[in-house]
């Protein structure tokens, strides 16, 4: 009797349906939200804490941090480093002191740019080799000048991108780094110098893109005890030294903080986001900046103490600008921009063609896309007045591409975010924030 064989149909992965954005009916009416823990900030404080001597917290508050986070999390885990997490999203992370940890298991840096250089430099320091990969996007991504840097400093590296092996231990001593692609290539070496036998005696070449964030790590090292000399505009030098362990809340992340300022200056009405410091200062976070160009705009800003709010009542106008030193804000201002009676034309953003996404190239499709008129250069965009209508925006599985346009859709209605599952990089949370906004 001849058999009967079935074949099973084959398995098609259905691309996620575009996420509908319901736009406000009124405007928003004096509500106030909370924003994820710096991403920033927490990553740098993860690696400090790692290579510190004793134990550290870190507290994130009540919101998820997001992927990028959880992934670095997870890289310290493989790098041999005991790290524990609870459901209150307090991190206790005890530090190795002198005498780093072995791996025991590769690292998977996923999505994040943060993790792939940092946690690189810090596996750099230790015996043995580890293994590092990530998404094919971040494969993509700038990674050979630290690469470079590592190896002048005694790592061996058998790749100049992801997938990569690398081995240490680093030994210290004299590195160089161009600025024009990442200031996170800076910021990795000069967490892990007080950990090279040498130290670190570190030359930024060319102009230096997202500047605030080296400031940012440079301040982080300071409260640790690390002793940094920047007496050079272009040299910073880091001895040997001991790394303190150290308790602290994280702050609210100020970039996803523009998302709901964004939401007052497009929708009207008034915002305040209660864990988010807007005052600017060195050593901060650079993205505050981006209140400053609000008001440029036409909104008000109050700024207390851990919280910042937004207020839009009369009507927007144009600004031109150079974002070289606060990109990651500049989707945000240009979903703000088609609002405005006036031109508006942001610069200084060529480094992120090389992002999550080509950011240059995502936030002008999408605002074409809804019938409104933005020109992409190689270095700006330019958003000029015109009517929006409704449309699917392809975020290009950038999570600052899909939440910019997640708030332009509160006001243009018949907005679809594709993507949109995106923003659980760093706000998981960011949709049931929006909710909040409309009560």
């Amino acid at each position: 009797m001849p058999r009967t064989i079935i074949r099973s149909a084959p398995i098609i992965a259905c691309p996620l349906t575009p996420r509908p954005i319901i736009p406000f009916r009124h405007p928003i009416r004096d509500v106030s939200v909370r924003v994820p823990a710096s991403k920033s900030v927490t990553n740098r404080e993860l690696v400090l804490s790692a290579i510190a001597e004793g134990r550290s917290r870190l507290q994130l508050g009540p919101l998820d941090p997001g992927d990028d986070v959880r992934a670095m999390r997870q890289a310290l885990a493989a790098l041999g480093y005991r790290v524990e997490w609870d459901q209150t999203f307090q991190v206790t992370v005890h530090g190795a002191g002198v005498t780093l940890p072995h791996a025991t298991a590769a690292v998977n840096a996923a999505e994040a740019g943060t993790v792939g250089r940092f946690a690189l430099a810090l596996a750099a320091c230790a015996e043995g080799e580890t293994r590092f990969d990530g998404s094919a996007r971040l494969r993509e991504r700038p990674l050979g000048p630290l690469v470079a840097a590592l190896r002048d400093l005694g790592a061996s590296i058998d790749a100049d991108g992801m997938p990569l092996a690398v081995a240490g231990p680093l030994r210290g001593g004299r590195a160089t780094v161009p600025g024009n692609q990442s200031s996170q290539f800076a910021s990795a070496l000069l967490l892990i110098a007080p950990r090279m036998a040498e130290g670190l005696d570190l030359e930024i070449t060319g102009s230096l893109v997202s500047a605030p964030f080296v400031d940012l790590t440079i301040a982080a090292l300071a409260k640790r005890g690390v002793t940094v000399d920047t007496s050079s505009s272009d040299r910073i030098r880091i001895a040997n030294q001991k790394v303190k362990a150290r308790s602290q809340m994280i702050p609210g992340d100020a970039t996803a903080a523009t998302y709901p300022a964004a939401a007052a200056a497009i929708c009207r009405g008034t915002v305040t986001i209660e864990n988010v410091e807007a005052h600017a200062g060195k050593g901060g976070q650079g993205d505050v900046r981006f209140f400053e160009l609000l008001e440029e705009m036409g909104c008000t800003v109050a700024r207390g103490r851990g919280r910042v709010t937004v207020s839009r009542i009369g009507g927007l106008q144009g600004i031109v600008a150079n974002v070289r030193d606060c990109s990651d804000v500049f989707p945000s201002l240009a979903v703000i921009a088609t609002q405005a009676a006036t031109p508006t034309e942001l610069g200084g953003i060529a480094h992120t063609r090389l992002q999550e996404s080509d950011r240059i190239a995502a936030v002008a499709a999408g605002i074409n896309a809804l019938g409104g008129r933005a020109t992409p250069f190689a270095d700006s965009i330019r958003i000029d007045p015109a009517p929006l209508h409704g449309g699917i925006v392809d975020a290009m599985d950038d999570h600052r591409v899909a939440m910019a346009f997640s708030i332009l859709g509160l006001e243009v209605p018949g907005v679809a975010i594709e993507g949109a599952e995106s923003v659980s990089k760093t706000f998981p949370d960011f949709y049931a924030m929006v909710r909040e906004l409309g009560r």
